[in-house]
């Protein structure tokens, strides 16, 4: 081969070499345009509208030391010096004999509710630092209402009871506050027949204080704090769930109660089974009686206005609670064959409605002294929403319905 050729052959090569650079350099110019085209179209495109939870930040109880909740409610004290407050268990009648409308029954902190006889219902209705001008009627003691009463370690204020619940008050030691018209007086309404014993925060506060009861130490309910509440029911009442890869179409801070009413049944006696509804926007239980009148009270001033009939400083209310719990007891007739006979220590079903939803469980109480514990189905112990929790005691041959 001579120079000229060999000099040919190599500009062909040459040539064929800067053909092969270019293609590849178009190539990656096209694939550098194409993914910044890309980028841009990501972060520019128009994006769908994601309705987002804001959900509420959750303090640990480690982290969180500006805030003090009631043992009693679970629910912040604007005060932390109430947290030992003297709380008072008082025997609250609900017979259709002038008993209703209660005074004051709304301000109370926790509610048992169980029968007292006849299939007639009463409240064991527990107070903590009590402001309101006028509290009853206050009606007489049964053994279970005080064996509910002891973890709060409260004043058990009552007119007289039955014979073993009185004995085993002056056994036990109890802070006792029964009938006494230096601390109680009578109404003059007459339709109230039997049941116009009331009191009044002051002379509550005044029989404790006369006797040196400053303070209690209350054994109460696990709490969940406000936040983790509100985040229970969002999480699990919310209609439509965020998703990573899917936007949302609809509001997904809406939230669509599972369960919306509850039935209660004692027994035979339809005047004292009662219905709830619950209301999302205010995460309450609104509590009607089966013939579906709403249980209203008087709901008094937080002033001390002596002693006056609660129909005439006060205004009517529905009960509300924010908690409602069903424990299944075994219940019979006492020795005397008027009286219950309820198992208030020992273990049973239970059914625990809060944030909309219902948990069946079993409730444990070890002892007299103990506080009860509500577990789930795993046997993980309940955690209560914080408010007004009515805690009804629902016989055996009762019912709960959802």
């Amino acid at each position: 081969m001579n120079g000229d050729e060999t000099l040919t052959n190599q500009k062909k090569t040459n040539t064929k070499d800067s053909r092969k650079w270019l293609v590849f350099l178009i190539l990656g110019l096209i694939s550098l345009v194409g993914g910044v085209g890309c980028l841009l179209w990501t972060f520019l495109k128009p994006q769908p509208e994601v309705a987002v939870i804001d959900y509420p930040t959750i303090p640990t109880t480690q982290n969180d030391t500006t805030t003090t909740y009631s043992a009693l409610t679970g629910e912040p004290l604007a005060d932390a010096g109430t947290f030992n407050a003297p709380v008072f268990c008082i025997q609250t009648p609900n017979g259709t004999d002038g008993a209703r409308p209660q005074s004051g029954l709304n301000t109370a902190g926790v509610i048992f509710e169980a029968i007292a006889e006849a299939g007639i219902t009463r409240f064991a209705a527990i107070y903590q630092n009590p402001t309101v001008a006028v509290i009853g009627p206050i009606r007489s003691l049964r053994l279970y209402y005080l064996q509910w009463d002891t973890p709060f370690d409260c004043t058990i204020v009552h007119a007289g009871g039955a014979d073993d619940a009185l004995e085993a008050v002056r056994a036990g030691g109890y802070k006792d506050m029964t009938e006494n018209y230096a601390y109680m007086y009578r109404g003059t309404v007459s339709a109230r027949r039997w049941n116009n014993l009331f009191t009044t925060a002051s002379l509550l506060k005044q029989f404790n204080a006369d006797r040196g009861y400053a303070t209690s130490q209350i054994s109460g309910f696990t709490r969940m704090t406000p936040e983790e509440s509100k985040k229970s029911q969002v999480d699990s009442l919310v209609k439509e769930r965020l998703s990573i890869t899917t936007p949302a179409t609809g509001n997904t801070s809406e939230l669509e109660p599972k369960v919306t009413t509850i039935g209660l049944r004692f027994g035979w006696v339809p005047n004292y089974n009662v219905d709830y509804a619950y209301d999302a926007s205010t995460n309450k239980y609104l509590r009607s009686y089966e013939s579906g009148t709403p249980h209203n009270v008087y709901s008094c001033p937080n002033d001390d206005l002596g002693e006056k009939n609660p129909e005439d400083v006060c205004e009517l209310v529905q009960m509300s609670p924010s908690v409602v719990i069903a424990m299944m007891v075994a219940e019979r007739k006492a020795s005397d064959n008027y009286h219950e006979d309820i198992t208030a220590v020992g273990s049973g079903e239970a059914y625990i409605f809060q944030n909309g939803l219902a948990i069946k469980g079993t409730w444990n109480k070890a002892s007299v002294g103990e506080q009860i514990r509500f577990l789930d189905e795993n046997g993980a112990e309940i955690k209560l929403a914080p408010g007004q929790t009515i805690v009804s005691a629902v016989p055996n041959y009762g019912s709960v319905e959802y």
